[in-house]
């Protein structure tokens, strides 16, 4: 419990700060379905280290969140993570997923959700137990720009940035733009 609180002593920003912003996230209607994903990882210099694409299926059965995480790395190594999320109340979520050590926790405002965590971080050979300080901020046209402080000891060590959309979404977004016709 110790850790929970220094985690949440992190950031000066907080969840309630974004209640009145649309549009409004809530992440079983977002995920549900098919979703894609491109993001990077750069080091505490600002270093780009990895990149990689997440294809993603969510399945909300009314209190389970269950999202299929398949990440192709630039590297051309795979990675499958299973999260379960389940919705506390209107603003509150916890999850788990393979990695993840005890219960992520999150908070979701307005068009805002923020996650902590601990995380297994496999580095080379070893593993290293990180927090991740997550912020998810969706967009007036779907996207949903994710931002993530990953932190060991309390001393930043990276920052891994995702863009997420929906298939069905862009490509009607991406038709209508260039005048085609969707078929």
């Amino acid at each position: 419990m110790a850790c929970a609180a220094l985690l949440l002593g992190c950031s000066s920003m907080k969840p309630q700060d974004f209640a009145d912003r649309e549009p409004r996230l809530v992440i079983e209607e977002y995920f549900a379905g098919e979703t894609e994903a491109w993001g990077i990882f750069q080091d505490r210099f600002g270093t780009l280290r990895r990149q990689f694409k997440v294809d993603i299926e969510g399945d909300w059965d009314g209190e389970t969140l269950t999202l299929v995480e398949d990440f192709v790395y630039d590297d051309g190594e795979t990675e499958t993570r299973i999260w379960r999320i389940e919705k506390q109340d209107e603003h509150r979520y916890t999850g788990r997923a393979d990695g993840v050590i005890g219960i992520a926790e999150g908070q979701a405002y307005g068009n805002a959700l923020n996650w902590r965590y601990q995380f297994a971080l496999k580095v080379g050979d070893d593993t290293w137990t990180v927090a991740f300080d997550d912020w998810m901020f969706l967009q007036s046209d779907g996207v949903l720009i994710n931002r993530a402080e990953v932190t060991k000891f309390g001393i930043k060590i990276g920052e891994v940035t995702l863009m997420f959309r929906k298939p069905l979404e862009t490509a009607e977004r991406v038709s209508v733009i260039s005048g085609i016709a969707a078929e």
